[in-house]
């Protein structure tokens, strides 16, 4: 049976010559893997690029429960990038928010509100031209709240931290800028300076860490962290 949903990519994984199988966050089913068949061919007219990492699309897709691959029947962009794909910092944000997302959603089951806030977040973000930098530490934070775990201020994030038995010694003002963080609006400007980003983001990735256990090495982090440094 076909239906009509959106979804954001998270992954590709290249199957047989020609094809991939997309792992894809959607907004009617989930998380799914579809495989695309032909989509690396010389026949077909560069439609790789709606793969891209975390792309927005418009799809009908077959879907059968019991089924763990599914089928896609047509595919375009629900909204094309005008800066993501392009900008260093923001591709290097992206691929770190794909990375994670792709692991700690890898189970997740029909989740609309989790799916309009990252769709909703992601589109501001290429339009975003101020305050970038803080664009992951917002998202990841704010989505807690959609997956079940959300904290409910930056003391009771670093009580959950050592309680589940992480260690470590806050940086300056943590505690007013988790606050910050999770209570702003994406896009406000919060001045942290880059070597105190990196601690907050550390700690949060391990407030994820201690809520789920598909996330442990995290590939794209330190590429990251070179790139806002510089």
């Amino acid at each position: 049976m076909l239906h009509h949903t959106h979804g954001i990519v998270l992954g590709t994984i290249k199957y047989s010559e020609t094809s991939i199988i997309a792992r894809i966050f959607t907004r009617k089913f989930g998380m799914q893997s579809y495989i695309v068949n032909g989509v690396r061919s010389k026949k077909s007219r560069g439609k790789i690029a709606l793969y891209q990492p975390l792309s927005l699309l418009d799809m009908v897709v077959y879907y059968k429960p019991e089924k763990d691959i599914q089928r896609i029947s047509e595919a375009k962009f629900h909204v094309s990038y005008q800066s993501i794909p392009f900008d260093p910092t923001k591709r290097a944000i992206g691929m770190f928010l794909m990375e994670v997302f792709s692991k700690v959603l890898r189970n997740e089951s029909e989740n609309e509100g989790l799916y309009k806030f990252i769709e909703q977040s992601l589109t501001f973000f290429d339009h975003q031209t101020e305050s970038i930098n803080n664009f992951h530490l917002q998202l990841l934070l704010k989505a807690t709240t959609f997956m079940g775990f959300g904290p409910e201020d930056g003391q009771d994030l670093i009580n959950q931290l050592e309680e589940a038995g992480f260690h470590f010694s806050l940086v300056k003002d943590e505690l007013a800028l988790l606050d910050q963080l999770m209570n702003e609006k994406i896009g406000e400007k919060i001045s942290i300076p880059n070597s105190f980003r990196r601690d907050v983001l550390d700690h949060i990735v391990k407030f994820y860490q201690a809520h789920t256990d598909s996330l442990r090495e995290i590939k794209s982090l330190e590429i990251l962290k070179t790139i806002m440094s510089s």
